[in-house]
C-alpha cells in the first residue's frame, strides 16, 4: 500500500509548495520511514510500501509560513492515523491524507 498527501494552503487559495513532509510509523516507538517535500501543487506520493499499522505524517508548517513573512500558531502538524487490514489481511490499495492550512487552523480528512 502507499500514502500520499497534498497540502493546501487555505487563506491564499493556493496549493502549499515547498512543505518537508515525514511519514513514521508506530512499532514499539515512532520509526521514520520516509521524508519528502511537497511539490509545486501541494502535493507528496510517498515511495515507501506502507502495511497496515499506525502512521504519522508531520509536517513542517513553521518554515514554510516563515518563508512568507507570516507569523503562525502552529510550527508544526502531526496527523496520526491507522491503515487497518480488509478482512482477508490485505491492506487499501493507497491511503491519501490531504491537509488545509492556515496559520492559525487546520483540518485534515480521510481522501480518496
Amino acid at each position: 500500500m502507499t500514502i500520499s498527501t497534498h497540502v493546501l494552503d487555505a487563506s491564499q487559495g493556493v496549493p502549499a509548495a515547498g512543505i518537508s513532509v515525514t511519514l513514521s510509523r508506530l512499532e514499539i516507538g515512532w520509526l521514520d520511514v520516509e521524508s519528502g517535500v511537497t511539490d509545486a501543487d501541494g502535493r507528496h506520493r510517498f515511495l515507501a510500501e506502507a502495511p497496515a499499522g499506525t502512521y504519522c505524517l508531520t509536517f513542517a508548517t513553521g518554515a514554510y509560513f516563515t518563508a512568507r513573512a507570516v507569523r503562525t500558531f502552529y510550527p508544526e502538524i502531526a496527523i496520526m492515523f491507522t491503515i487497518v487490514a480488509a478482512e482477508d489481511g490485505t491492506p487499501p490499495a493507497h491511503s491519501h491524507v490531504p491537509l488545509l492550512l492556515s496559520p492559525f487552523a487546520y483540518s485534515t480528512y480521510r481522501g480518496s
